[in-house]
């Protein structure tokens, strides 16, 4: 027999489940121009930490880092900072060869590093460039304060 107070219940927490795993709560994503990383020489043994600009390339080391798109979380949400990011080695007949292609995720730096036989990549965080002051805008600002009136 059909139990239509059962099949309306279950189709209540289908839909509550559906709804809760295609669109988690507070998953706004904030697009940065900016992705940060950090690269290990294996040779020299030195960490460099390296700002590049979305869709611009920064080389490091014989390896190019393109970041494609630079995501963060709102600072009331848990972090999580993310970035699609190609890698290219330049060999050394001067051709590109790409050795990555994927999402690098800041919060895990070896789940998707790039890891070369001489150089390890991370993404470290995204951000955007400080906004100027208010002081470097204002045209022939006195550069000193005038003295207090004593009135």
């Amino acid at each position: 027999m059909f139990d239509l107070a059962k099949a309306s219940r279950r189709l209540w927490l289908g839909t509550i489940l559906f709804l809760a795993l295609t669109h988690p709560a507070g998953a706004n994503k904030i697009e940065n121009p900016i992705a940060v990383f950090a690269g290990l020489d294996k040779i020299t043994a030195t960490i460099t930490t390296f700002e590049v600009p979305v869709d611009k390339t920064k080389q490091f080391g014989t390896l190019q880092v393109t970041p494609r798109v630079c995501f963060t979380r709102p600072i009331t949400e848990a972090p999580k900072t993310t970035s699609f990011v190609e890698v290219n080695e330049v060999l050394l007949t001067g051709n590109l060869k790409r050795i990555f292609t994927g999402w690098m995720f800041a919060a895990s730096p070896g789940l998707n590093a790039v890891e070369h036989p001489v150089y390890d990549v991370w993404l470290t965080n995204c951000k955007t460039p400080a906004a100027e002051t208010s002081e470097d805008n204002a045209p022939n600002s006195p550069s000193t304060p005038s003295a207090p009136s004593n009135n």
